[in-house]
């Protein structure tokens, strides 16, 4: 154990100089972690997926190099935090084209943006050569995005508010859903009514239903599909 980590600790002080292999292992450090980052967004088919990711931390590690750089070679009199600011108020615009609203009034993307701003900062610390953080934080961005995620299901499954999307044909549907709502005591705060993008343009209601606790969410989504003149009914 000991050798691993004077090893180890070998490596990450030589990845301090910035001498070309000292920049090399932080660029190579950047292209992992983000890597490893996108990798989980590529496999669910997100906007901003492994290359995306690589390259944002790649060029914020290259920003706090050229930084340090800066400061420390060239002695140019500069602020070596201003253009790692720059980057993490700058990811704000990429983040932004991944965060969508669509017709259902769902908002999709933001752990995608939150995932984009937070490989930029690994690639700063990687950059600045802080490796350690940098490596922890990789490896607690996984355990959130793969294993609290399942947890975030569980939860929500078992919320008392709901939001509910259903298409249905006719207003006679409606009414038989809103009337079964009462009768179980599901509590309607809000109920919008638009039409369907499809090209059947069938009439649809955005639902925020307050339930009973020992109501499930799949119970109660069946009961109403089950419904003469409901085309689908989703979870928002």
């Amino acid at each position: 154990m000991q050798g691993f980590y004077d090893f180890w600790n070998t490596v990450i002080r030589f990845s301090d100089g910035f001498h070309m292999w000292g920049a090399m292992i932080r660029m190579c450090l950047a292209v992992v972690c983000g890597g490893i980052i996108g990798i989980e967004r590529e496999f669910k088919r997100r906007p901003a997926g492994f290359r995306t990711h690589i390259l944002i931390c790649l060029g914020a590690s290259m920003t706090m190099l050229t930084s340090q750089y800066l400061l420390l070679y060239l002695h140019e009199v500069t602020d070596i935090a201003r253009l790692g600011a720059q980057v993490i108020a700058g990811i704000g615009f990429i983040g932004a084209g991944t965060i969508i609203v669509t017709k259902r009034r769902q908002v999709k993307g933001l752990t995608t943006a939150a995932g984009l701003w937070t490989s930029a900062i690994v690639g700063l610390a990687i950059g600045a050569g802080y490796v350690e953080a940098a490596l922890i934080t990789t490896a607690l961005i996984l355990v959130v995005e793969l294993v609290l995620s399942r947890f975030e299901y569980f939860i929500m499954s078992r919320a008392r508010n709901i939001n509910l999307y259903v298409e249905y044909k006719e207003t006679t549907a409606l009414t038989q859903m809103t009337d079964y709502l009462r009768d179980r005591r599901v509590h309607v705060t809000d109920l919008q009514i638009t039409k369907s993008a499809a090209a059947t343009k069938n009439p649809c209601a955005i639902f925020s239903l307050e339930m009973p606790m020992k109501m499930s969410h799949d119970k109660l989504m069946t009961a109403l599909a089950g419904i003469e003149g409901v085309v689908s009914v989703e979870e928002l």
